[in-house]
C-alpha cells in the first residue's frame, strides 16, 4: 500500500548539549509527531538543566549553507525559527527564507528565564523588520511579548491588547503564550491566545502543572506546530494539538537533572497520546 512521505521540517535553531531543548528537543518532536527534522545550527551551547556553561555563535553564511543545502536538495514543508543571535545570522535566514513557501513558526527567543537580554536591541528591529514579515506564526512568551509591545503585561487582558497590537503591525499571526505568572488571581491556570489578523481570538487553557521539569518548551512547542502544519492540519487546530503534545511531554518528563529538567518527547505518541 502507497503512503505518504513524512512532512520536511527545517528547524533553524541553537544546538543544547544537554538535548532538552533547541535543535535537540526539535528533532525529538518532529519526530514523535511524523515528520523528518532537518537543522540548520546557528549557535552551539554548553548547557544542562542548571544553566548555559558556554556559546560560540555560527556565522550567518555558514547557517545559510545549512538552510540551502536542506531546501536544495530535500525540499521543505515547515520551518521552526528559534534562537538567532545577531543582525548577521537574521538577515542570512530571511534571505534565505524569502522565496520559500512553507509555513513558517517564528519562536523569538530574546530573553533568558533569568531576565537577562539574550540578543541586541538592533537584532531585535532586525526581526521585526526582516523575519517577521516572513512567518505564519510568531509565538512570543510574557517577557518577550512585553519588550516587543514596549511596557510591562500585568494582566491577562495586556497581553491580548500586546498580542493583538503586534499582529496588526505584522499581519501575522500572533500565540501569545501565557506560562509565565501575570495576576495571582490567574496563576493556577495557563491561558495562550491565538489572534490571526482579521479573525477572532482563540484562547487555549489548562491548569498549571507543578514541575520544575519546563526545560525546552518554547522549542517543542514552536516546533510541534510547524510539524502540524506541514501536516496540512489549519493553523488553529496545529496549535491546539501541539500545547496537547507539550502537555503530554511535561507530564511524562524523566526527572533528569538538578534544575529545569527536559520533557519526555519520546514517551508521546504521534497523536498526543501516552506510551504505557
Amino acid at each position: 500500500m502507497m503512503t505518504s512521505p513524512p512532512p520536511r521540517i527545517l528547524s533553524i535553531a541553537g544546538s543544547d548539549s544537554s538535548g532538552g531543548a533547541g535543535v535537540q528537543a526539535d528533532i525529538k518532536t518532529i519526530t514523535m509527531l511524523g515528520g523528518y527534522a532537518m537543522t540548520a545550527v546557528t549557535a552551539i551551547t554548553a548547557q544542562n538543566t542548571v544553566g548555559v556553561q558556554g556559546i560560540v555563535p555560527v556565522s550567518g553564511a555558514m547557517v545559510l549553507q545549512q538552510i540551502t543545502s536542506c531546501i536544495a536538495d530535500i525540499g521543505v514543508d515547515g520551518v521552526k525559527i528559534g534562537m538567532l543571535h545577531d543582525e548577521d545570522v537574521i538577515g542570512h535566514v530571511a534571505g534565505a527564507l524569502e522565496g520559500v513557501r512553507a509555513p513558517v513558526v517564528l519562536d523569538p527567543v530574546m530573553i533568558a528565564t533569568s531576565g537577562a537580554a539574550l540578543i541586541a536591541p538592533e537584532a531585535v528591529e532586525a526581526l521585526r523588520q526582516r523575519l517577521f514579515p516572513l512567518a505564519t506564526l510568531i509565538t512570543p512568551n510574557l517577557p518577550e511579548l512585553a519588550a516587543l509591545a514596549g511596557r510591562p503585561l500585568v494582566s491577562k487582558q495586556d497581553m491580548i491588547d500586546a498580542a493583538c497590537d503586534l499582529a496588526e503591525a505584522t499581519g501575522t499571526a500572533v500565540l501569545a503564550k501565557g506560562g509565565h505568572r501575570v495576576e495571582e488571581a490567574e496563576s493556577e491556570r495557563i491561558v495562550d491566545v491565538l489572534i490571526v489578523p482579521g479573525a477572532r481570538a482563540v484562547a487555549f487553557d489548562h491548569a498549571r502543572i507543578d514541575t520544575p521539569h519546563t526545560h525546552g518548551t518554547g522549542c517543542t512547542l514552536s516546533s510541534a506546530i510547524a510539524t502540524l502544519l506541514g501536516h496540512g492540519q489549519p493553523l488553529e487546530h496545529a496549535v491546539r494539538l501541539g500545547r496537547q503534545f507539550v502537555l503530554r511531554a511535561i507530564e511524562q518528563a524523566p526527572g533528569f537533572g538538578a534544575g529545569h529538567g527536559p520533557l519526555g518527547h519520546q514517551s508521546v505518541r504521534s497523536d498526543g497520546s501516552r506510551i504505557s
